[in-house]
């Protein structure tokens, strides 16, 4: 019998992007989501990225996954809410399918409520998100507007109807557009 895998989230820290860069790309088949990561890292503020380190040493421990989170803006909203947007995220090839990236989810949400986060985005697997309480946006009156992609688009509440008195286009920081 296979023993689960042990593993930890904490903070990235700059000794870990070259890694973290390694990962996004072997897990997308290309730099385009590593260097996404890069970009968004440098100048969105403020940000979560978390790593998953393997084993239950935060210091020797190797780096397994990764997670992003950053600011996004709504159309029409309240301006004196935060909201953030997961993404993106991927997990080592070979540490895949084993809960890695559903704790970095959770840790990650707990860290947008440490922000004063009101609601997290995601675009993404419609099977996956809403099993961490995500729910689909296109009933809000919110969408995310970007030509290349069909991924499904998910929003949770992390104060009680953040996103009652919202609609239109969430907008991501300017990283995202890949013109």
């Amino acid at each position: 019998m296979q023993s689960a895998l042990r593993f930890l989230t904490r903070e990235e820290s700059p000794s870990d992007y070259e890694t973290v860069f390694a990962i996004h790309s072997a897990a997308f088949d290309s730099d385009t989501e590593s260097r996404l990561v890069d970009t968004v890292r440098a100048d969105a503020k403020p940000i979560v990225s978390l790593v998953a380190v393997e084993g239950e040493e935060r210091a020797t421990g190797e780096v397994i996954g990764h997670i992003l989170v950053s600011p996004v803006t709504i159309e029409h909203g309240p301006k004196d809410l935060d909201f953030m947007a997961l993404g993106p995220m991927a997990v080592r090839p070979d540490f895949q399918r084993q809960g890695v990236g559903a704790r970095l989810v959770l840790h990650a949400l707990e860290a947008c409520r440490e922000l004063g986060a009101a609601a997290v985005f995601v675009r993404g697997h419609p099977d996956y998100y809403p099993r961490l309480g995500f729910e689909p946006v296109s009933s809000l009156g919110l969408y995310f507007a970007e030509p290349t992609t069909e991924r499904p688009f998910f929003a949770l509440e992390l104060k009680a109807n953040a996103l009652t008195d919202c609609a239109g286009e969430v907008k991501y920081h300017p990283g995202f557009r890949r013109d």
